[in-house]
């Protein structure tokens, strides 16, 4: 049985009939409707928690998406999986890659910083201070850019940067 016809509460039952109501009368190819179908099961499973289900998902669906923006989607949700799943090489490059596809994308940008500062945290646990703040670097460079994207977002990583003396910018926009 497709996810689809899984559903049982009330919203993602609307939210489907309506995405098929969409996908009927819009007028994109064959192709892109079938990756927009896998986009909402992968989207689906990921709510579920059922991530193996929703990269298969997510696969088939960059198989067959060929629009840029949306590609940029697809690979920013499965990085948010791996990171979960503390697969945070796997999760940066999947981040990357939909930066690479979309570069206004500033919360994938904010979620490498996440990441790396995470590291840097964790380098800085174990004494290894220069490891620490060359990933705290990192996640400066990264913050920063996705405040330029987003000014009135991502508060805590403003304070930090401040804190910390990596940013002499008061006001991003």
């Amino acid at each position: 049985m497709p996810r689809t016809q899984r559903n049982d509460n009330f919203i993602d039952k609307s939210f489907t009939v309506m995405a098929d109501i969409i996908l009927k009368i819009l007028p994109t190819n064959k192709k892109a409707k079938e990756a927009f179908v896998y986009y909402r099961d992968g989207m689906s499973a990921q709510a579920d928690g059922e991530y193996a289900e929703a990269l298969d998902n997510y696969n088939e669906a960059l198989e067959l998406e060929e629009d840029t923006n949306d590609r940029s989607y697809i690979l920013y949700n499965m990085g948010l999986i791996y990171a979960s799943n503390g697969e945070h090489q796997r999760a940066l490059t999947q981040y990357e890659l939909a930066i690479e596809s979309n570069p206004r994308l500033p919360q994938a940008l904010n979620n490498i910083a996440v990441i790396y500062h995470y590291q840097g945290e964790q380098a800085k646990a174990i004494g290894d201070a220069d490891a620490a703040e060359q990933l705290f670097d990192k996640a400066a460079q990264y913050w920063v850019r996705a405040i330029r994207m987003a000014p009135n977002n991502y508060l805590e990583a403003q304070n930090w940067l401040k804190t910390t003396g990596r940013s002499n910018i008061d006001v991003y926009f």
